[in-house]
Order: C-alpha cells, then sequence, then structure tokens
C-alpha cells in the first residue's frame, strides 16, 4: 500500500445548511480561505462558472464507515451496491467533491451555489472546473441514481 499523506485545510464552509440531509441542496455558501495566503493566489478564478471543492465529512465518525455493499439510502428497490460506488460519508478517508457554480470572488471569499456541504465544513482544495477535463465520451449509469436524487437539489 502507499504510504498515507497528512492534509490541512486551505479553508472552511461558512453560511449555507447547517446539518446534512440527503436532499433539498442548495442556495448561497462561502468557501474561506486560508486569511494567511496571498490574496493573488485566486487570481483569474473570477472568469469560471463552476469549481471542483475537494472536503471532509467532518460531522461523520470513523465509525460510520461501510466497507460492503448495501442498497442505496437503504432503500430495497435499488440493488446493493459496493463502498465505492456510494457518494456520502460511508467511504474510507470520508471525503466529497462538489461541483458548485461561483458567483463572485470577494477577497479571499469564494461566494458560491449548490455546494453540497454545510457550515464549518473543512475545505482541502478548490480548483476550476474545466469541461475539457470532464468526462469524455457517453456517460452512462444505472437508472437507481436518478430516481433517488430527483430532489436532491432545490
Amino acid at each position: 500500500m502507499a504510504q498515507s499523506l497528512e492534509i490541512k485545510p486551505i479553508g472552511i464552509v461558512v453560511g449555507g445548511r447547517t446539518e446534512p440531509t440527503d436532499d433539498h441542496w442548495g442556495g448561497p455558501a462561502i468557501i474561506r480561505l486560508d486569511p494567511t495566503f496571498p490574496a493573488d493566489v485566486v487570481n483569474g478564478l473570477e472568469g469560471f462558472s463552476h469549481l471542483v471543492v475537494v472536503w471532509h465529512f467532518h460531522k461523520a465518525s470513523p465509525a460510520d464507515v461501510a466497507l460492503h455493499a448495501r442498497s442505496p439510502r437503504n432503500n430495497p428497490a435499488w440493488p446493493p451496491t459496493g463502498t465505492f460506488v456510494h457518494r456520502n460519508h460511508r467511504r474510507p478517508n470520508q471525503l466529497a467533491q462538489s461541483f458548485p457554480r461561483l458567483v463572485k470572488v470577494e477577497g479571499l471569499d469564494l461566494h458560491v451555489v449548490d455546494l453540497d456541504a454545510v457550515e464549518g465544513t473543512p475545505v482541502y482544495d478548490v480548483a476550476p472546473y474545466f469541461r475539457e477535463m470532464g468526462p469524455r465520451g457517453e456517460v452512462r449509469e444505472p437508472s437507481w441514481p436518478a430516481e433517488m436524487l430527483a430532489d436532491y437539489w432545490e
């Protein structure tokens, strides 16, 4: 196995939702970057519509990790799928990625909408979303994610 990696947050989520839930995400929040960073770390970011944000499920416990197949949201109508098919806090490192829309950059505050992380969430990385680095070719998935996530966004 490769060596472990220690990373430190580069920012924190301010505002938005205070408690995690399965659905009805959306609305405004701020990604407040470390105030010790020089202001020019965000130069040019305002030219992008969306970000890639890596964050930690900080309200989860290591005891929540589930290394086995189970039905998404425990719904028996959906097939049991493995840990790496789910995009929730039960993953080994309890890390997530989101793709919020960037509304504006104000100093080291990144104003976003549709960030599905709660207030106080540690942010480990931020980058602009490049369409050219997104999926190539046709994207396919089973039908259950669309059913499960029909109400994910407000």
